[in-house]
């Protein structure tokens, strides 16, 4: 089954007329992206965008093979005049499975959302799933037996939760090709586009782009072991769980606890608590062995600096003398204890932690001690990740992977 992407945008596509955003500034040559349209075998033509035709010859086809028009988008999707030739538009009612003169069978997929998905399959059985823009389907049940699709095309930066059901039901698999569409310029394209895709296991590709769906091709690396550092408000956390947004069953595991009457830290957990999907799971603990230990889905660890003050507590390291008399090597034991875990877990791993010691000194010893103890435990924490991040003023800089 061939595909071909007139178009990869949101509705509106991208660059937006008169925006000044850094987005649409950056959207020229083939960043730019008309809005998403997508010709599979060229009989049929899901969602009718400006300039369709056009698109279809720069891209070196012809739509006037095309049989069946369907619409995915709530309102019929952009205003746009019926080309020559082409029969008119229509949508398959939710449930319903249109059967085409080619061979191909398009099923209507509900959506949590106004708006129609379709699930392609073509003569020889590859299958392909589309979603419009803003949805997720609905009526999913997690492990329901749903086989792989071979391509998903969907809102993956807009809806990222829409994968992460879809991976809990098993319709997207380690070897499904998921492609983002509908983008536009809630994120930066480019590079940092590429890398948000990356964690979810998506890519992006131009306006134009002809694919064949269940070709092999090489599926986004998703790296096992993450460590995302960072300053006081430089994005850390929301970096770390944006880069878990689109998996299901997430274990939070929240290593500060609840303070009992502190009201400013607990505003802080419910804000915290408030932007998580409804799907993760939180466990308050410092005891991250044997969670590293088992099986079972991803684990977002936020954060190592707080791990590393209870550790501290535990062996008393704050005194000079405690940590003389065998505080510091209860500490270091404990430190290699959790470094060999991360060495040995089977698990998806996305550790925060704080950067440290690009300020003042500290004016105490404890406080030396502890900036001392943090930098060695990032160090050794991430030698162990295929991947570590920085985040500066919201930007995260790849330091590997």
């Amino acid at each position: 089954m061939e595909l071909t992407l007139l178009g990869t945008g949101a509705p509106d596509g991208l660059p937006l007329p008169d925006c000044p955003c850094a987005a649409c500034a950056a959207a020229r040559g083939d960043r730019a992206r008309a809005a998403t349209a997508l010709l599979v075998d060229g009989v049929l033509l899901l969602d009718l965008t400006p300039g369709a035709a056009l698109a279809a010859a720069r891209a070196g086809h012809s739509l006037a093979g095309v049989r069946q028009v369907l619409l995915t988008h709530p309102h019929g999707g952009p205003p746009v005049e019926l080309p020559a030739g082409l029969p008119p538009a229509g949508r398959v009612a939710d449930g319903r499975v249109l059967t085409l003169i080619s061979g191909h069978r398009v099923r209507a997929v509900p959506m949590d959302s106004p708006g129609t998905g379709y699930e392609v399959t073509s003569p020889e059985g590859e299958r392909l799933l589309y979603l419009p823009p803003g949805a997720s389907p609905a009526g999913l049940a997690e492990g329901d037996g749903s086989a792989p699709y071979e391509m998903v095309a969907a809102d993956a930066v807009g809806r990222p939760d829409a994968l992460a059901r879809l991976r809990a039901t098993g319709a997207v698999g380690a070897t499904t090709d998921v492609l983002a569409v509908h983008i536009g310029h809630e994120v930066p394209p480019g590079p940092e586009l590429v890398r948000r895709l990356a964690a979810a296991g998506a890519r992006a590709v131009p306006d134009g782009t002809t694919l064949i769906v269940g070709e092999y091709h090489a599926v986004p690396d998703l790296p096992r072991r993450t460590l995302v550092l960072g300053g006081a408000r430089s994005g850390k956390s929301v970096e770390a769980e944006r880069r878990l947004e689109s998996f299901p069953g997430v274990v939070y595991v929240a290593t500060g606890g609840s303070r009992e009457g502190d009201t400013e830290w607990g505003s802080r957990v419910r804000l915290h608590r408030e932007r998580r999907p409804a799907s993760w799971r939180t466990d308050e603990t410092c005891e991250l062995l044997p969670l590293l230990a088992d099986d079972g889905p991803p684990l977002l660890i936020d954060c190592l600096s707080l791990w590393l003050t209870d550790a501290m507590d535990r062996v008393g390291a704050w005194d000079d003398d405690r940590w003389a008399d065998g505080g510091e090597a209860a500490l270091h034991a404990r430190v290699s204890e959790l470094v060999a875990a991360v060495r040995a877990t089977g698990r998806i791993v996305v550790a925060v932690s704080n950067e440290v010691g690009s300020g003042v000194v500290p004016a105490t010893a404890s406080g030396r001690r502890f900036r001392d103890e943090l930098g060695r435990l990032n160090a050794a924490f991430a030698a162990e990740c295929e991947h570590v991040l920085l985040t500066v003023a919201g930007q995260a800089v790849v330091l590997r992977g």
